[in-house]
């Protein structure tokens, strides 16, 4: 039985620091701030959503690690909640507008959910992977990283795709811009501009207000 017991503490340290090997210390907030200062991002995003996506790729250690891009779901579909920012030269090369699922809300994102048939936005780290040619063009695979947030991304086909409702217009028309089955779409215009720069290997995060990702997302920390 000591033996049994013994082989058991054994194998739980060698996988559990197996486990831990792959994931790097997170930044210091110090380290995080000087780049959001550098960047000049103080007046479009928030300061604790960018800790926490940096905290997240840092630890990740993406193939493509000069670009991380940030959806801010804490803000309504009409204001610009899209960010894409190179790391390397401390820019933002685009601040656009990006949609939240059918049954997430109406202008404000508010449910959440992983779920096959869910129709909602699922928030936390992705990784972008391949293109491929679908109904609405050159669209981004995406692979969610967080189990039981995000994981069952490419199974539910949730995918960065342009989209005719994520426009300016429809927002003149509508009061909100237009809903998505999950995917977090783009406007038309500079969809395919944004995907060539980000497929393949960067980190995109999907934030927003939800208690149970805040206390359980064991990389924003």
């Amino acid at each position: 039985m000591k033996r049994l017991i013994l082989l058991y503490v054994l194998l739980i340290l060698f996988f559990g620091c197996s486990t831990m090997k792959y994931h790097k210390p997170a930044m210091s907030h110090s380290s995080i701030d000087a780049i959001y200062e550098a960047s000049k991002l103080e007046s479009v995003l928030n300061r604790d959503v960018f800790r926490m996506a940096m905290s997240g790729y840092s630890k990740i250690g993406p193939k493509k690690d000069s670009l991380i891009t940030i959806i801010d779901f804490s803000r309504p579909s009409t204001d610009k909640r899209f960010y894409l920012i190179n790391l390397a030269n401390q820019t933002l090369l685009y601040h656009t507008y990006t949609s939240h699922g059918v049954n997430t809300g109406e202008n404000e994102a508010i449910a959440f959910s992983n779920l096959d048939g869910s129709r909602q936005s699922s928030l936390g780290f992705y990784l972008t992977a391949e293109t491929y040619e679908g109904k609405h063009g050159i669209s981004l695979k995406l692979d969610g990283l967080e189990r039981g947030f995000n994981n069952r991304a490419r199974k539910r086909y949730i995918v960065i795709h342009s989209a005719n409702y994520v426009t300016e217009e429809f927002i003149h028309e509508n009061e909100r811009l237009g809903r998505s089955w999950g995917c977090p779409a783009l406007p038309p215009d500079i969809t395919q501009d944004i995907i060539q720069l980000i497929k393949e290997g960067s980190v995109l995060f999907i934030y927003g207000n939800d208690e149970n990702y805040l206390q359980h997302s064991k990389l924003i920390r």
